[in-house]
C-alpha cells in the first residue's frame, strides 16, 4: 500500500514526502527558499534521482523542486489522477471522406502515463473523438496501430511495414491516410515513404506534435485536425508532413516528404521546407496550395509499392581532422553504401583519401551531401572535389543528407550494380533533387539588425 502512495520515489525524496505526510497525487503547497509552489505531486520513474519532488502546477507544466530548498509542505487535498481519455462513439456522417489513421507512436493526441512518465497515445476512434471531437466534422475515421515506438526506434523494418499497409488501404478505397509519428525522425520516414509509395492517388500525411496533449500549449489537436483535412479534402496526392506554420495557432503547413527537415528542438513551427517553398497552407476550412506543381488526387486505386531497404548504409558527418580509421571501421563492418556530409561545396580532408580509395576498390557506393543544408554539391569547383570524384564519390545535387541516406538504403535494397545505383540515386522521384532553388527557398534572417527587426515586427513568429 505504501508503494501506491509514493510511486517511484526513493532515498531522500521519499523521506521528505513521509516527513510531511504528503502522497503522490496529493495536492500540495510546498514552501521553499525560492518561494511557495502549489500543485499535484506526480510519480517518478524508477531511474530518476532522489533529490527532487515533481509537481504539476496549475498551468499544466511539471516542475521539479530541489528537496534541499524545502522548508515546509502541506497536503491540501488528494485526488488520484485518472488519465484515461473518455471514449465516445465516433459518428459516421454520410458524405464525409473516409480517412485511415495509422499509428506508430509519438505524442500526437496523447495522454500522459504518470506511472512511468511515458506519453500514451489516444488512438482508438472513440478515444480520439473524446479528445478531439472536431475530427467528426472533418472525416469518417478509422484507426490502426501499426507500432507503438518512439521515433528514434523507427527504421527500415517499420518503413517497409508502413508502405505495405498504405498499399492495402489505398486498395480498400480510403480517401486519405494520416500517419501519427514522433517528430524527431518524421522527415526520415516521410522520405522513405516517398520512395516506397509512388504514384499514390490519395494524400499521405505524416503528423506529429512537439508538445503532448497534457500541456496547455500542445499542438497535437490542431495538427491532427489539419492533417485530417489535408488527407480527406485536399487535392495534393503526395507523401507530406503536416505541422504548425507559425508558432501561433493560425495555420499548418504541408511539406513535401523529401524536402522537409526538423529545424528546432522545441518550437511548434519546427518543420521547414528546405530549398523550396512548402506545398500548401492548411486550416480546418481547407488546403490552400503554395507550390504550383504537385501530384493531384485521382479517383483510381493505382499505386506502386516498392518496399525495399538495405540496412548496410550509413551517413558520415565530416569534421576537421577526421582520420581514415573512422572510414576504415565502416568498411570493415561490411557497409555497402556511405553518404558523406561534407563541408562547403562537398569536401573532406586528404587524410581520409586512402580509406576512400579502399572503399571504392571494394565497390562501396559513396555519395556526397552538404553540412550547409541549403545549396548544391559543387565538386567541380576545387581540386578537393575533383579528387574525390576521381576516387568514386558522386555528388547528390541539393539532396538533403537524411534523404540521401534513406534513398541510398532504398536503392541498395534493389540493386548493387554501380551504374543502376547511380541512375536511381540521381533520378528524382519527387523533388529530392531540384534544378534550382527559388528566391524564397532560402530564408534565414539574423535578428538584431535594424532591417530584420523591423520586418519581424510585421510578421508572425
Amino acid at each position: 500500500m505504501e508503494n501506491d502512495f509514493f510511486q517511484g520515489y526513493k532515498g531522500r525524496a521519499l523521506e521528505v514526502l513521509k516527513k510531511y505526510n504528503t502522497r503522490v497525487w496529493g495536492q500540495a503547497e510546498i514552501t521553499t527558499t525560492r518561494g511557495t509552489f502549489k500543485g499535484t505531486v506526480l510519480p517518478r520513474a524508477c531511474n530518476d534521482d532522489d533529490k527532487h519532488i515533481v509537481i504539476k502546477i496549475v498551468t499544466g507544466y511539471n516542475i521539479g523542486i530541489d528537496i534541499d530548498t524545502i522548508t515546509d509542505m502541506k497536503e491540501t487535498g488528494y485526488n488520484k489522477a485518472n488519465y484515461k481519455i473518455p471514449e465516445k462513439e465516433f459518428p459516421y456522417t454520410p458524405g464525409l471522406p473516409k480517412v485511415k489513421l495509422l499509428g506508430t507512436g509519438g505524442t500526437i493526441a496523447s495522454r500522459l502515463d504518470y506511472r512511468t512518465g511515458a506519453v500514451i497515445p489516444a488512438f482508438s476512434p472513440g478515444e480520439l473523438y473524446g479528445s478531439v471531437p472536431e475530427l467528426a466534422e472533418i472525416c469518417n475515421l478509422e484507426t490502426e496501430k501499426i507500432f507503438a515506438v518512439f521515433s528514434e526506434n523507427m527504421g527500415p523494418e517499420q518503413y517497409i511495414a508502413l508502405a505495405k499497409a498504405i498499399g492495402k488501404e489505398i486498395e480498400r478505397g480510403v480517401d486519405g491516410i494520416v500517419i501519427g509519428h514522433g517528430t524527431d525522425t518524421l522527415h526520415h520516414t516521410s522520405a522513405a515513404l516517398t520512395f516506397m509509395v509512388q504514384n499514390s492517388p490519395i494524400p499521405i500525411v505524416l503528423v506529429g506534435s512537439q508538445r503532448s496533449s497534457d500541456r496547455p500549449s500542445s499542438d497535437a489537436a490542431l495538427n491532427l485536425m489539419h492533417a485530417m483535412t489535408a488527407a480527406g479534402h485536399g487535392d495534393i496526392a503526395e507523401t507530406m508532413v503536416c505541422m504548425f506554420g507559425p508558432t501561433s495557432d493560425e495555420y499548418g503547413l504541408l511539406h513535401r516528404g523529401t524536402r522537409v527537415r526538423k529545424m528546432h528542438s522545441s518550437y511548434r513551427s519546427t518543420f521547414r521546407t528546405i530549398g523550396d517553398t512548402p506545398l500548401a497552407m492548411v486550416t480546418r476550412k481547407g488546403v490552400t496550395p503554395i507550390h504550383k506543381e504537385y501530384n493531384h488526387r485521382r479517383s483510381d486505386r493505382n499505386v506502386t509499392i516498392k518496399p525495399y531497404f538495405s540496412d548496410k548504409v550509413t551517413m558520415l558527418y565530416y569534421y576537421p581532422g577526421m582520420k581514415p580509421d573512422v572510414l576504415d571501421a565502416i568498411i570493415d563492418a561490411g557497409y555497402r553504401g556511405i553518404v558523406f556530409v561534407g563541408t562547403g561545396l562537398g569536401h573532406v580532408n586528404k587524410l581520409i583519401y586512402p580509406a576512400i580509395e579502399r572503399a571504392h576498390s571494394l565497390g562501396i557506393h559513396m555519395y556526397m551531401t552538404l553540412q550547409t543544408i541549403w545549396g548544391y554539391v559543387q565538386m567541380f569547383v576545387y581540386d578537393t572535389g575533383r579528387d574525390m570524384m576521381a576516387r568514386g564519390i558522386i555528388p547528390c545535387g541539393n539532396m538533403l543528407p537524411e534523404v540521401a541516406y534513406i534513398k541510398l538504403g532504398w536503392v541498395l535494397g534493389q540493386t548493387d550494380d554501380p551504374e543502376e545505383v547511380k541512375r536511381l540515386m540521381l533520378t528524382p522521384i519527387n523533388d529530392e533533387i531540384t534544378e534550382r532553388e527559388p528566391y524564397n527557398g532560402y530564408v534565414v534572417l539574423q535578428g538584431g539588425v535594424p532591417e530584420v527587426d523591423e520586418f519581424l515586427k510585421q510578421c508572425h513568429k
